[in-house]
This record gives structure tokens, sequence and C-alpha cells, in this order.
């Protein structure tokens, strides 16, 4: 594919990186290219080189970049109407509430920013059921060892990695962090202080481990035995990403609520928290709000991704290509020397690889080779690409990852 022409104002990468050093707090470890234009599954970068995108945004872009009916949605309404605030209706948020809850089967939806407003939302809405149930001694959220779920300072908390703490304590009260995959040992965490129970059907963050067969239906059992909520955090695994709406669907429960982003506006920012009806009723005016939660821009985007994601045989063909996907890299497996390559594990188009050693500098190395893709843990490569890449671009990632993962 002919890269589009570089902007103008792109003088290359050096300068562009000396320039963010300059200005730009260093909170994140960036990949050293500035990316400047993009199309379906390929970016280019300053110097004008380009890349097969298996990242896409961390599981956003999945139309890919620069989705003509997206950028059509998005560009006319901004020659209609940008913004309003939550203060009033506006018809893209309730076009795009109307067809989020029915793909779902939960009722009601509130729109957000990103992932960890919507997990903000989850949390507040335990909270406030628990003090309308008359039990407000129910404020304690369950999740998971390895999970994430946020940046935030509750978020933050609620993730069960230490490395996301250091530093911000004292950490907000009501979060416990028990072992992925064990609901004994949830059922023996419950006590009196218990509301609910926030878990990922996939860990993306975490290495991209799945959920053990059983294990969320357990979960389902034990809320509704014990009265507890269980929260379903979508941000990473919805939206189509496992080949599926939502990541829940695969083990035939319905959840309490569910939070979004990521892939929900393509790379515009929205988030989402969707819920039961009896729930809903304990946010009433004033209790929560956004002032840029589905913003009109973003939620036209989002009823352009809603469409094209519902056509027919769109997931069976992500569910399909992740299993291509699978099946090549435990083939690449076999052929490398023994333990290369640990673990191959994920569905639909959420997949890791799991090495023998740190998987940074290999990350660096696919880079150069034209592929990127980034960390998901210490020592495992998350391929998160849009859901439109072609079985060819998966076996040329496949190509890339044999060729680099032969040098080591």
């Amino acid at each position: 594919m002919q890269a589009p022409p570089s902007p103008a104002s792109a003088p290359g990468n050096e300068p562009l990186i000396q320039k963010a050093k300059q200005h730009l707090l260093q909170n994140y470890k960036q990949q050293p290219i500035a990316l400047v234009r993009g199309q379906g599954t390929r970016v280019w970068d300053a110097d004008g080189k380009a890349y097969l995108d298996c990242i896409g945004g961390i599981a956003v872009c999945a139309l890919g970049h620069c989705h003509p009916e997206v950028v059509a949605a998005a560009k006319a309404q901004l020659d209609t109407l940008w913004h309003v605030s939550n203060a009033f209706y506006s018809q893209p948020q309730i076009d795009l509430a109307e067809q989020l809850t029915a793909w779902a089967g939960l009722p009601r939806a509130f729109f957000c920013n990103s992932g960890a407003e919507a997990n903000e939302a989850l949390i507040k809405l335990t909270r406030k059921v628990m003090k309308d149930r008359g039990t407000p001694e129910r404020f304690e959220i369950l999740s998971f060892e390895k999970g994430f779920h946020g940046r935030t300072l509750a978020t933050v908390t609620a993730t069960g990695q230490p490395k996301y703490h250091a530093g911000f304590e004292p950490l907000p009260q009501g979060f416990r962090h028990l072992p992925y995959g064990d609901v004994e040992a949830v059922r023996r965490a419950i006590g009196p202080n218990t509301a609910a129970i926030l878990v990922e059907p996939i860990q993306g963050e975490g290495g991209v481990r799945m959920a053990p067969p059983g294990f969320l239906q357990g979960l389902r059992a034990l809320c509704d035995e014990q009265g507890l909520l269980l929260l379903v955090d979508e941000v990473q695994t919805g939206m189509g990403r496992t080949g599926q709406p939502f990541g829940f669907m695969h083990h035939g429960i319905r959840p309490d609520a569910i939070s979004l982003a990521k892939a929900l506006g393509n790379g515009l920012p929205i988030g989402a928290m969707l819920c039961r009806e009896e729930l809903a009723v304990s946010l009433s005016p004033g209790t929560h709000g956004s002032t840029f939660g589905g913003n009109l821009v973003s939620a036209a985007a989002g009823n352009v991704v809603m469409r094209l994601l519902r056509q027919p045989g769109f997931l069976a063909d992500v569910q399909a290509k992740g299993e291509h996907f699978l099946a090549g890299a435990r083939a690449l497996q076999a052929a490398l020397p023994e333990g290369r390559i640990k673990a191959v594990r994920g569905q639909g188009l959420l997949l890791g690889v799991e090495l023998d050693r740190e998987v940074a500098p290999v990350i660096a190395k696919l880079r150069e080779a034209g592929l990127l893709v980034n960390a998901a843990g210490d020592t495992t490569l998350r391929f998160a690409p849009p859901l439109i890449i072609s079985q060819k671009e998966l076996d040329e990632a496949l190509g890339i990852l044999q060729r680099v993962l032969s040098t080591l």
C-alpha cells in the first residue's frame, strides 16, 4: 500500500520526540517513533516508514484507521452540532444507547469518556445501590490479581497489580484482590461488607489470561446467592473483540452491569456503563454525570461502529481470524527452540504470545521489521489488531514474528 502523504508539519521522528521530551510529562514508556498517518491496518511514522499495526490503539481502532464511514459520520456531525452537554437530549447519543442496550441485553446506558470513567460509574453505582437497599455497610468490591481497571485513584485501587499502586498511597478503602479463576477463594472472601465482584472475561493487561471454564458462571451464582452485584469490565473485551459482542457472552451469563470504552468510538473518546433497569434507578438526577460524556461527534462515530460490527458474519469472521492466528502461532511455537514461546492464548482478536524472556527488546525488533505490537505484562506480546485485518495480514505478522524470534 502506498503511504499517504505526510502532513507538512511533521518534520521527522527525532525532532518530534525531542520536542515531546521538552514539553510533555514523561509518564509513558513510548516507542521511539511519531505516528502521523493511518489507513486501515497500516500506519506511517514521521520519517515515512510503514508498519502493520497489531496494536490498533490498544484494541481501540476496531474498524481500522480512518475508516471512511466513521470519518464521514464524524465530519457530518462536526458540520451540524459539536457539543451541547448532557443538560440536553441529543439524537446521536440516544441512537447509540438504543443500539448498545439491545446488543448487550442491559437496558440502561450512561456515557462517559474512557474506560476508567466507565469503571468509576460501576463503583459509584454499586455503592448507591447498596445504600438504597438499606445495606450501607456493603461497600467493598472484590477484584482480581493481575487485573486492570484504570488509572483514577478508585480504579487503580481496584486494579490487582501493586506496581500501579506504588507512590499513590494511601489508596481508597473498599477493594480486595483475589486469585483470578478461583471461585472458592472468592466464596471465602465474601463478608458483611462485600457489595460486588468486578471481573474481566480476559485479563488483557495481565497477560491475556483467559477466565477458566466455569469461573464466570461460578461468580454469577455466588452473586445471586449472596445478593451481590456482578460487574464485568468489557473495556478491552467488548465491541466484538473476542468474536462475540461482549466477552461475558462466551460464558452464558448476564452481568448486573458492564463497562465499555476503547473500540466504541473507533478512536474518538467515549465510554459507557450499561446496567439492569432495577439498578439504574439508583443513579437519579444529580448523582452522577459527565460534561463531555457521549458527546455528539463521538456518539456519531459509535453509531457507525455499532452498525458495521452488527453486520451478518462480521463477528464470525473475527472468530475465524483469531483461530487462524492461534493455529499459526502454535505452529511457530512447535518450530522454534523448545520453550522460546511458552504459551499462546486468546480469543477472537485479543491474542497473547508468552515468551521465555522480557518482551521489550523483542517489541523493538518487531517494530524495526515493520510490525507494531505491545506488551501485556513483562513476558507476553499482545496482538489486538483492527478487527478488519485479513488472514493474509495476520500471516504477514506471523512471518515477521518468526523471523525475529528465530534470531533470539
